[in-house]
């Protein structure tokens, strides 16, 4: 029988925490699964956060073998799981990834140009406008609003930024978050122009089909 080796190991490994220690490392591992980071600004994580902070060795090496690596910023109390290899990427529809660029643009020169503090807010009526200026080539294929707030729903729940609808679409507010520049880490504006350029040509090359990149967004609901 196989079982006295598997369970004279595991039971050891498990008993060393605590009941209390147990709850939180199953809470911390499920929060970066699911939603990509932990938030500890935002007051229901504030806790969960600096109990991973003080067991953030136990955690990174926890990580590592899911091919996570783990981001700690204790300045903004976050801690980020970035996905190594390409099991847990997150793949997008086209016009999703449209969106997700545009949004790094302009935390990218909030922050780096104008010295805004992060969160970086827009209302969504200023997003589709970035949306029409940078990609004016690929209107066709710049989502509805229906479809935005789709997307912005996904970006939300994968921490990447906060979005709080308002009765009328357009004055809906969204917070870009730290931590979309870590799912998308440009070093610089050149190499966005470059991806940005990337994208506006795939849409003008007649033999490729942008329906058929990634039918539904990983993650929606």
């Amino acid at each position: 029988m196989i079982y006295d080796e598997t369970a004279s190991t595991a039971a050891p490994l498990l008993g060393r925490l605590s009941d209390n220690d147990r709850e939180r490392l199953g809470e911390s591992l499920r929060l970066l699964l699911d939603h990509g980071s932990i938030l500890g600004l935002e007051p229901a994580q504030t806790d969960l956060y600096h109990w991973s902070y003080q067991n953030r060795g136990f955690l990174d090496e926890l990580a590592a073998l899911l091919d996570f690596k783990l981001h700690w910023d204790h300045q903004d109390r976050t801690v980020q799981a970035v996905p190594q290899g390409s099991a847990f990427l997150l793949r997008l529809r086209f016009d999703a990834t449209l969106v997700l660029l545009t949004l790094w643009y302009e935390f990218d020169t909030a922050v780096r140009d104008r010295g805004e503090t992060p969160p970086v807010r827009m209302t969504v009526q200023q997003l589709n406008d970035a949306l029409a200026s940078k990609f004016e080539p690929l209107r066709k294929n710049l989502p509805s609003q229906t479809r935005l707030r789709e997307i912005l729903s996904v970006a939300q729940r994968k921490n990447l930024v906060r979005f709080t609808p308002d009765p009328l679409p357009e004055r809906s507010l969204i917070e870009v978050l730290p931590t979309l520049k870590r799912v998308i880490p440009f070093q610089d504006i050149e190499e966005w122009a470059k991806n940005a350029e990337r994208c506006i040509a795939a849409a003008r090359d007649p033999t490729v089909d942008l329906s058929e990149l990634h039918d539904n967004d990983e993650g929606a609901e």
